[in-house]
């Protein structure tokens, strides 16, 4: 049997000593290069420079050492081809049956604050993913390996088989490709970011895995949750404090929570069912602002999902605990209040502090393509709204206005919001038409319609709405404004005394 030899070259050096103790006692020849020699050999591990195999020195500061003939031919000649063999041979190459690789750490150097463009490109790897994908291409006959947790498992099959089934060695060889095709996607990333290319030609996106799911949106769909490679921000990186394991539906709903609980600086809470908010409120302090957002709809929070934007006290959290709710997602939860939510055994309890949400860009799945287009941040202040009617806003009008538009924005359209005193008291929610949610909102509201302010995320095609809203005692309006038919809306408003103004802004969320 002719001698074994596997090339191990790191960055990551987790486990590798005992690795390449391992494939010593099962006999195997190690061939090294620069930083990975050193920590083997100061181990007492026996190591063949790779310039002893490439009869060329590493040069270049080390941009060149394993590419070259000796090392490529010795990794992609196929055992069953004799042609191959015996070229070989002739060329006095050796073959290569083990390739341990780990890339230089392009993630980490560009997730450093201050990291130059420079620095950035020196730690592009160029023949690390060269020897992986020449090792994986020939993976019935070379066995390669890029993450240090297979290390065990091929030691141990090495030891019982003296060799890797075919079945293991695709599987990793399977993976080197997730994992160039990653590396490369970071780079292409990295290189739009520089020259700020928004929408280049080709999209190369990766992710990693958080978790499998036990289902998706219904148990007859399989499901997982992945986040992006580099952003250390966003749902996907809080912290679960207590509580089982999140489904698809409750990441999809408390995502939607957080998104709206950002919207506000003051003590706020938000309560969300089906992506949806039922209950939004302010306050001086959390527990009066989660009273007013159960009090919006105290029917449906239950079983929802509740964010908050301060760290959850003593006081709100023995509010929270008397009702039946999925997750509570917030900055942070005093002792006392994990001390109560904890005796919940069910109840997910997330902590996450992070300010702007974690990527510039939203993607959308669509049956074989992506849509992919800027987060909606647009944000209003009172100095941008324009008056349209008659009458003007009161001040506490204006302050109503303003949170109000900030809860229909995250409202699916057609979208009305109406809101009394910093709460929510009506949500119509994803109508074929604008009247419909209005009609379900002010039914909502009941007599809290009366004196309330209304929101509504598109134009009004027709007064209906403005109607509507006078019939149920309503007296300002927020709207994008920007119809053909904007007039006959204002006329309706003065008619019943309502001040309305426009944003010409548009907040449509499908």
């Amino acid at each position: 049997m002719s001698q074994k030899r596997a090339i191990l070259s790191v960055s990551d050096k987790t486990g590798i000593i005992e690795f390449a103790k391992g494939l010593i006692e099962l006999g195997y020849e190690i061939i090294s290069t620069g930083g990975t020699k050193k920590v083997l050999e100061q181990e007492g591990i026996s190591v063949i420079s790779i310039s002893e195999i490439t009869g060329f020195p590493e040069i270049l500061d080390g941009r060149v050492k394993t590419l070259h003939p000796n090392v490529f031919a010795g990794l992609l000649a196929i055992r069953a081809n004799e042609d191959h063999l015996k070229q070989l041979q002739e060329q006095h190459v050796d073959l290569i049956d083990l390739v341990v690789v780990n890339l230089y750490p392009f993630k980490e150097t560009i997730s450093k604050p201050g990291v130059t463009f420079e620095e950035a490109i020196e730690n592009i790897d160029i023949g690390g993913p060269s020897m992986l994908r020449a090792a994986a291409k020939n993976y019935q006959d070379v066995a390669v390996i890029v993450d240090p947790t297979d290390y065990q498992a091929v030691i141990e099959e090495l030891k019982q088989e003296q060799m890797l089934s075919l079945a293991a060695k695709k599987k990793l060889a399977a993976k080197v490709f997730r994992h160039t095709a990653a590396y490369d996607a970071l780079i292409a990333q990295y290189w739009n970011d520089q020259l700020e290319e928004v929408f280049p030609e080709k999209l190369t996106l990766t992710y990693e895995k958080v978790q499998e799911l036990r289902y998706g949106e219904n148990p007859h769909q399989k499901a997982s949750f992945y986040r992006e490679a580099i952003s250390k921000q966003g749902l996907a990186y809080a912290k679960q404090l207590h509580g089982k394991e999140l489904s698809y539906n409750n990441i999809q709903d408390t995502n939607a929570a957080w998104e709206i609980i950002k919207e506000f600086k003051q003590p706020a809470v938000v309560a969300v069912k089906h992506m949806n908010p039922c209950g939004v409120g302010v306050g001086k302090n959390l527990s009066e602002a989660f009273t007013r957002a159960y009090e919006a709809d105290p029917v449906s929070i239950f079983g929802g999902i509740v964010a908050t934007n301060q760290m959850v006290d003593e006081d709100t959290a023995s509010r929270l605990k008397e009702i039946f709710l999925e997750v509570i997602i917030a900055p942070g939860f005093t002792e006392q209040a994990l001390e109560l939510l904890t005796k919940k055994k069910n109840i997910r309890l997330l902590e996450l502090v992070e300010g702007e949400g974690a990527s510039s860009k939203k993607v959308v799945s669509v049956l074989g393509g992506l849509l992919v287009q800027d987060q909606d941040k647009k944000q209003i202040n009172a100095e941008e709204l324009k008056v349209v009617t008659k009458r003007k806003p009161t001040t506490e009008e204006l302050e109503q206005l303003q949170f109000a538009w900030k809860v229909v924005k995250h409202v699916k359209s057609n979208a009305i919001v109406l809101a009394n005193g910093q709460q929510t008291v009506g949500i119509g929610a994803g109508q074929m038409n604008r009247v419909g949610a209005a009609k379900i909102a002010i039914e909502q509201a009941g007599e809290l319609a009366k004196g309330a302010v209304m929101a509504s995320d598109a134009f009004f095609p027709m007064p209906d709405t403005v109607e509507e809203a006078a019939k149920a005692g309503i007296t300002a309006i927020i709207q994008p404004g920007g119809s053909i038919r904007d007039e006959d809306s204002i006329i309706e408003a003065d008619k019943h005394g309502i001040t309305m103004v426009f944003t010409s802004i548009r907040h449509f969320k499908h």
